[in-house]
């Protein structure tokens, strides 16, 4: 059987959580609107004290779990300048020449929001060419903030309420033409939407469970620990994430990738053969993939956390990875053609 994907209610709903910022540690508004779509659909949620969202969506036996982040990449005040402008340290894997000149929004702590745009210390070609020409963007340096605001001290931006520690996230940019998704956090709010559509598909009956199904959305994979937490009695752990391309890589845009390894360890053999062939046949237009040497997903650290689970991964191929992504709607539905055979076989 072939499972498809809704493109118009999928798309719809990675707009909506596009908009809301969810810099890792950010995830209240995410977490809250996700808990509501998710128990409208009629399931039940648990939170995690630390933030995360845990749902059983149905299913007997050999629990299975299968998680999304819902974290991004970003940045925090890190000094407020004499001048007026806002020194930042990264967030996650966040490099500084994938953020000049992107817009941002900066979050203080009482709630208001301010817009902004990271340029260089030096930004001006007419005045300024060889220091654009020679230096490499760094947010220790020559990469700031510039506020939209009528501030030229750092008593001006204080008095905005902006402080030490405010998270500041990248305006998405998202757009959808002729079939290519781009945006910033393709990784990994395309894959939560994909997992909305798993529920929403169930819950419709299209898609009958085959074994006991916990839907995972972490917050903290970016840096390292979403998924070093999960129920006691989850079998297998399924990440679904995005699938890099680059040199030598297999992956690609209108493909789902199967991930063999990554920079930390050897997926488990027998789930990966066992995902392959749900591939094959549910129609999946697939390829087999290796990640290094710096990409992990949170299925690994509940390795580390000592949980006796089998683990794998699979994902749509995206480009520029951390920066302005960039994915194919052919390979969201192929993830989504081997994602439903799976749990469903």
């Amino acid at each position: 059987m072939s499972y498809e994907l809704n493109e118009k209610r999928f798309l719809d709903e990675l707009e909506k959580e596009l908009a809301i910022d969810s810099v890792t540690g950010q995830y209240h508004e995410l977490q809250d609107y996700l808990v509501k779509e998710i128990e409208d659909l009629g399931f039940k949620t648990t939170t995690l004290h630390k933030g995360g969202i845990i749902a059983d969506i149905g299913g007997e036996g050999n629990p299975l779990l299968i998680t999304a982040h819902g974290d991004t990449i970003g940045m925090m005040v890190r000094h407020i300048n004499g001048d007026g402008t806002i020194k930042v340290c990264k967030v996650g894997g966040l490099y500084a020449y994938h953020t000049e000149r992107e817009n941002v929004r900066v979050h203080t702590r009482s709630g208001k929001v301010f817009t902004g745009c990271v340029q260089r210390k030096n930004a001006s070609v007419h005045v300024t060419e060889n220091e654009l020409n020679e230096e490499v963007a760094n947010f220790d340096t020559n990469s700031f903030v510039v506020l939209d605001e009528d501030v030229s001290s750092a008593d001006d931006v204080r008095k905005l309420g902006i402080d030490i520690g405010d998270y500041v996230a990248i305006e998405p940019r998202f757009t959808y033409s002729n079939g290519y998704i781009k945006s910033h956090y393709i990784d990994d709010k395309a894959l939560v939407a994909l997992l909305m559509e798993l529920l929403a598909d169930v819950k419709e009956g299209k898609i009958k469970l085959n074994r006991k199904v916990y839907l995972y959305i972490s917050f903290y994979e970016e840096i390292g620990h979403g998924g070093s937490f999960i129920p006691d009695d989850v079998k297998d752990f399924l990440a679904i994430d995005i699938a890099c391309i680059g040199p030598e890589q297999t992956s690609s845009e209108h493909k789902v990738s199967v991930f063999c390894k990554d920079s930390r360890f050897p997926y488990n053999l027998d789930m990966t053969r066992e995902l392959e062939e749900a591939g094959k046949k549910a129609g999946a237009d697939y390829v087999p993939d290796i990640f290094t040497p710096h990409y992990g997903t949170d299925a690994d650290p509940a390795l580390v956390a000592g949980y006796d689970i089998r683990h794998a991964a699979i994902g749509p191929g995206t480009r520029a990875s951390h920066g302005y992504e960039r994915t194919h709607i052919d390979g969201i539905k192929n993830t989504y053609k081997l994602l439903a055979q799976y749990v469903s076989e």
